[in-house]
């Protein structure tokens, strides 16, 4: 009894990791919780910078990373670009 219900848990375990490696192989590049490229890193920044960030300026430090996130945020909703994958 005890060899079979190792057999059942080891079954079990190994559906699991199969359903869930199914799943992410199907998300491919829309999963928004992926990591990003260092492609899309650059971009981001330079989007950033452009908007008025200086990732040196720890005097004014909040008010420009968060005045900056909303010029990008409003820049990605006027292009239809949200950064959210439809499919």
């Amino acid at each position: 009894m005890k060899s079979l219900s190792r057999i059942a848990l080891g079954t079990l375990l190994a559906a699991c990791c199969a359903s869930t490696a199914f799943a992410q192989a199907t998300q491919g590049s829309c999963n928004p919780s992926a990591p990003k490229t260092r492609a899309e890193v650059r971009s981001d920044l330079a989007q950033w910078r452009a908007a008025g960030y200086d990732p040196l300026d720890w005097i004014n430090y909040p008010e420009n990373a968060q005045h900056a996130g909303r010029i990008v945020s409003q820049q990605r909703v006027a292009t239809g670009n949200s950064g959210v994958c439809v499919q």
